[in-house]
C-alpha cells in the first residue's frame, strides 16, 4: 500500500548524499513511496541545467525507476486550485511547483515527506513528515 510522496528536495538530498539514516528509512518503505510526475519534470529540469547534464540525468533515471510516478490528474488539479486559493487569502503562498506536489499528495491521501516544512506546513489537511530531521 502506497503511502508516502517523496518531495523534489528530499529526492535530490538522497541523490546528493546518500544519508545512512534516510536511506533506511527508504529501504524499510519500498513499495509504499511515489513521486509525483511534477517531482520528475523537477528533477529533469535541474538535470537538464546543470554542469554534469548526462551524469545527473542518469541519477534521476536511476532513481525513479525505484519508484512508481505517480501521474498528476483532475483531482490533484482541484486540490491544487483550492489549496492555492487559501493560502494566497491568507497572505502565505508557496511556489507553483510546490502548490502542485501538495494537492498531489493531499488529493492522493498520501504523506509528503520533505525538508521543506515551512511551506508544506501551510497546507491545511496536508500531513507532512522530514526524514532528514526525524
Amino acid at each position: 500500500m502506497i503511502k508516502y510522496m517523496l518531495d523534489t528536495n528530499i529526492v535530490i538530498y538522497i541523490i546528493k548524499r546518500r544519508p545512512i539514516e534516510i536511506l533506511e528509512k527508504f529501504n524499510a518503505n519500498v513499495g509504499r513511496m511515489v513521486i509525483s510526475s511534477i517531482t520528475l519534470a523537477e528533477l529533469m529540469h535541474g538535470a537538464e541545467k546543470s554542469q554534469l547534464v548526462e551524469k545527473n540525468t542518469r541519477a534521476v533515471e536511476d532513481f525513479s525507476s525505484r519508484l512508481d510516478v505517480l501521474n498528476y490528474d483532475e483531482k490533484a488539479a482541484f486540490h491544487y486550485g483550492s489549496i492555492r486559493s487559501d493560502l494566497e487569502k491568507k497572505g502565505t503562498p508557496i511556489g507553483v511547483n510546490d502548490l502542485h506536489i501538495a494537492g498531489h499528495a493531499r488529493s492522493s491521501g498520501l504523506v509528503l515527506v520533505t525538508n521543506n516544512e515551512g511551506e508544506f506546513k501551510r497546507v491545511n489537511g496536508l500531513i507532512v513528515e522530514n526524514w532528514v530531521a526525524a
